[in-house]
């Protein structure tokens, strides 16, 4: 059998030259989909890699039973016979013990973080708001669904961000502490720690919330770095509330859940979409290599 020069040589070429040149030839349409499949699965890969435990919740059972990764919260919420002054609505599922609560309110400082970092000392009405916050940060059960990992962090691996806040909730903390005084905006970011606590911004000086922050909502998204996003009383989806009557359910137990249900919705979308592009992927492959 007679093996014409062309295709002698073809066969020569090294693979990597000879599936290059396929996909060359491969419609533009194609390639876009090869593309895109090969940037979907590349995403889903390094999303579950580098120790990230987020990557791995898939069952509302996951997102309702999850702790933030901090150094004194529970790896998962379970009851207390009681719980704190501030911190009592958490005491039938919580992230937190008893003696974190009672620490929480009675300390001058927490993490280092001083509250009197201006001339001014907050007031008692808006230290009891603030106290009322970190009960919340101490001790939810409900913000698997917001959890995001960070990194370089000694107090925690995780945060939560954009967590709903009602509209209410922020007009209400925003009241208490207009009057008070700090010297920056953002209290996650901003402070000069270098003494072991936190300290005024140099160049930085004292106003009142009023000034600083301008309006509630502006308050409550930036003093903690987006942690609240403020939201209408009457947001479909549900918002946050800080306090509700011991004897009472949770209300932000069912905003969570509504949430988790549609991350998972999304989540599996994707995974289908990513076995999708798997068989896509290899279907070119055979073409391409052959």
């Amino acid at each position: 059998m007679m093996v014409h020069a062309k295709d002698d040589i073809r066969t020569r070429l090294p693979f990597r030259v000879h599936a290059k040149d396929n996909i060359r030839r491969l419609p533009f349409r194609t390639r876009r989909m090869l593309s895109f499949c090969f940037i979907l699965v590349l995403v889903v890969m390094l999303g579950t890699s580098y120790g990230n435990r987020l990557a791995g919740l898939s069952t509302l059972d996951d997102y309702m039973n999850i702790c933030m990764d901090g150094i004194i919260h529970k790896d998962k919420p379970t009851p207390e016979a009681e719980l704190f002054q501030k911190c009592t609505p958490w005491k039938d599922r919580s992230c937190c013990t008893k003696e974190i609560t009672e620490s929480l309110h009675i300390n001058a400082t927490w993490y280092n973080f001083n509250w009197n970092h201006c001339p001014q000392p907050l007031s008692p009405k808006c230290k009891g708001r603030f106290q009322q916050d970190l009960c919340f940060y101490e001790c939810s059960p409900n913000v698997g669904p917001w959890l995001v990992k960070v990194d370089g962090m000694k107090i925690r691996k995780e945060r939560f961000v954009d967590v709903p806040l009602c509209q209410s909730e922020c007009d209400a903390w925003w009241e208490d502490c207009r009057d008070d005084f700090t010297c920056t905006d953002n209290w996650s970011r901003n402070f000069n720690w270098t003494t072991g606590t936190s300290q005024c911004p140099t160049g930085s000086y004292c106003l009142t919330f009023n000034e600083m922050f301008k309006n509630s909502t502006n308050f409550c998204e930036k003093v903690w770095d987006h942690s609240w996003k403020v939201v209408n009383n009457t947001d479909p989806d549900g918002c946050f509330v800080m306090w509700w009557q011991q004897d009472a359910e949770n209300p932000n137990y069912q905003v969570a859940k509504d949430r988790a249900l549609k991350l998972l919705q999304a989540s599996s979308s994707l995974t289908v979409n990513v076995s999708n592009c798997f068989f896509v992927f290899v279907a070119i492959l055979v073409v391409v290599i052959r």
